[in-house]
């Protein structure tokens, strides 16, 4: 019996092995399996990247040819290493240090061993590729930019790293991969997908023709073609506007949430980044610490938001039925927080809801703000209201669009005053620089025009995103169709939307007028200050405005961020009027006007010394 049971174990165990060997050959021998054959060599075949387009079929990003030459290290025979160094146009230093990357990467796996050669280059070399076993020349496909502008959002591909490697098995060494902006959000679909032909080897490493005749060998699939919201005439613009100019724009429409323009100044051609040029072009961007070309300001700068968020305060207080439109609040050309006087601009006097906004009165926000933490048993109790109204409009964390990066801002919690303060330990006195958007409260330009095309459609508010056609199909991601709806009600936009269209007819913005538009705005003059050798310093303000046009049917909602830029009308308001004029008329009628704009820089400004926004003191903006 024992010897019965014995050899049936063995038999079974005999039959497991058999069998699991035929399914793993048979039924499961996969690609991955094939390259881990050192008899057989995969080359790859790479489809052109898709194209990028504007939201009107403008083309923005096409492809252009580009040569590598590429090395398996394995199959390196003895050369004549200075002829071949001669032909690649490097140093011999400079092949071994390559050469040995490449072997420790991989003996059996191609490596890129001269990137992106040129046209010429490629065809004087070509001829001579067969004398160097182990060398040949692969096509790939290089970014080709149909527009000087956009960088910031377009993006760039560059050649894969260690992390890319280790994170995603499908690329190899050497391959490009999306490394910001929209190439790198939609890089699966840009990207297509590579085919691959195996090849079988004999015992001499000679190729002796497809592996398993071609039954695994795959064709390349194109990328798909994409439409982005962006309207390339509208970011072109936008972009010779900040000429000389730091800060960031936004326009989106509010209809859909759409983003039109999304503007960093100062930016860079974005064929800067693209061949052999590529790695010495991005260090002098990206080393350039003063005006910071590749860092993002439309979704990365975290300024005060001023004066816009009045806006905000005014809604919220309405909402809380603590004033009513006609509620009004005396200024005594400032208010008075304790025995001290804040100032203000508008001149003084009693101010309503509509005056208060469009001469926009420090001391009517500052009043309307108590009374929303006067409503209240306690401060903390006040502070949760508060903070959950502001934070329904997007303000204080990730809007979720569909760019690889960004910033939360700031819409400041009870916490955060009581590790300040300590717990029961401050009130709406304490922070009321929050009333006119300043103290602790920060906003990227992006959530600021997110904010006004939430005004623009009385409470509500689409995701803003880039992608806009797949393949020509619309999209319809529930993330980006669904409206996101404010804490606010109806009925009380129309009253700020009202004052908003006076700050363009009467009050700060009354200059900026648009014939034949009617526009509703706010601006905001950013009180800027920096430690300088340890002296608390006043620098010159940021100039912000928000608007939207036209008021009854709003079709682009805008923020305009300046740096340095003085007050709000000044340079961000006289942007903002142009670029909503060029968007709803595709011309200027103000040519003086935008003859100044174009013109004028703020290099002076920047000129000046400054440590820069680590250590910035905001209090009060009108």
């Amino acid at each position: 019996m024992k010897k019965f049971l014995l050899s049936s174990i063995i038999v079974i165990i005999g039959i497991t092995f058999v069998g699991r060997l035929s399914y793993l050959q048979i039924f499961r021998f996969s690609p991955d399996q094939v390259l881990e054959d050192p008899a057989i060599k995969a080359i790859y075949d790479y489809p052109e990247r898709g194209y990028i387009y504007d939201r009107n079929g403008e083309l923005l990003v096409a492809n252009q040819p580009a040569y590598d030459v590429m090395v398996i290290p394995r199959e390196v025979q003895p050369l004549d290493t200075l002829e071949f160094c001669g032909l690649l146009g490097i140093d011999k230093a400079t092949f071994k240090e390559k050469l040995s990357k490449a072997r420790v990467y991989s003996p059996r796996l191609p490596s890129v061993l001269i990137h992106q050669l040129s046209k010429e280059d490629y065809a004087r070399l070509q001829e001579k590729m067969r004398k160097y076993e182990g060398f040949y020349i692969q096509k790939r496909s290089l970014r080709y930019y149909n527009t000087q502008s956009g960088a910031n959002v377009l993006g760039y591909i560059s050649e894969v790293n260690e992390h890319d490697l280790s994170r995603n098995p499908y690329y190899v060494q050497g391959e490009l991969t999306g490394r910001t902006g929209i190439e790198k959000e939609y890089e699966e679909l840009l990207r297509g997908r590579k085919g691959v032909k195996y090849i079988q080897k004999d015992r001499f490493n000679r190729d002796i023709g497809p592996y398993k005749e071609g039954s695994l060998d795959t064709l390349p699939q194109a990328g798909k073609e994409i439409h982005v919201t962006l309207h390339k005439e509208l970011q072109e613009y936008g972009e010779k506007l900040m000429n000389g100019k730091r800060g960031g724009i936004v326009a989106i429409e509010p209809a859909s949430g759409e983003i039109l323009a999304l503007i960093s100044g100062p930016t860079y051609d974005p064929a800067l980044l693209v061949g052999r040029e590529r790695s010495e072009n991005y260090s002098k961007l990206h080393y350039d610490t003063i005006s910071k070309p590749t860092w993002d300001r439309a979704i990365l700068a975290e300024p005060s938001p001023g004066s816009p968020f009045k806006t905000l305060n005014a809604l919220v207080a309405l909402q809380e039925g603590v004033i009513q439109p006609e509620t009004t609040f005396r200024c005594f050309n400032g208010f008075y927080v304790g025995r001290t006087l804040r100032g203000c601009h508008c001149g003084g006097g009693i101010r309503d809801l509509n005056s208060g906004i469009y001469k926009s009165c420090n001391a009517y926000f500052a009043g309307t703000f108590r009374k929303i933490y006067e409503k209240y048993r306690t401060t903390d109790e006040a502070m949760d209201v508060w903070e959950k109204h502001m934070k329904s409009f997007g303000l204080g964390d990730y809007l979720g669009y569909d760019l690889p990066t960004g910033r939360k801002g700031r819409i400041p919690s009870k916490e955060y005053y009581d590790k300040v303060y300590g717990d029961n330990r401050w009130s709406s006195s304490y922070i009321i620089s929050n009333s006119i958007g300043q103290g602790e409260v920060a906003a990227t330009p992006i959530q600021l025009a997110n904010m006004t095309a939430a005004i623009a459609n009385r409470g509500f508010y689409y995701t803003p995103h880039v992608l806009k056609k797949v393949a020509g199909e619309d999209i319809d991601l529930p993330r980006f169709t669904t409206p996101k709806y404010t804490t606010i009600d109806r009925q009380h936009f129309e009253p700020v939307v009202q004052g908003m269209a006076e700050v363009y007819k009467k009050g700060t913005a009354r200059w900026l007028q648009i014939p034949g538009i009617e526009v509703a705005g706010k601006t905001g003059t950013v009180e800027n200050y920096t430690r300088i050798d340890g002296v608390r310093t006043q620098l010159t303000d940021h100039s912000i405005f928000v608007a939207f046009a036209p008021v009854d049917k709003p079709q682009i909602a805008l923020a305009v961020y300046i740096e340095h830029g003085y007050y709000g009308a000044r340079y961000a308001g006289h942007i903002a009027s142009l670029l909503i004029e060029k968007y709803l008329k595709g011309e200027i009628s103000r040519k003086d006007l935008e003859k100044r704009m174009l013109e004028k820089t703020l290099e002076h400004e920047y000129a000046k010394p400054y440590s820069g926004e680590e250590f910035k003191i905001n209090e009060y903006v009108w």
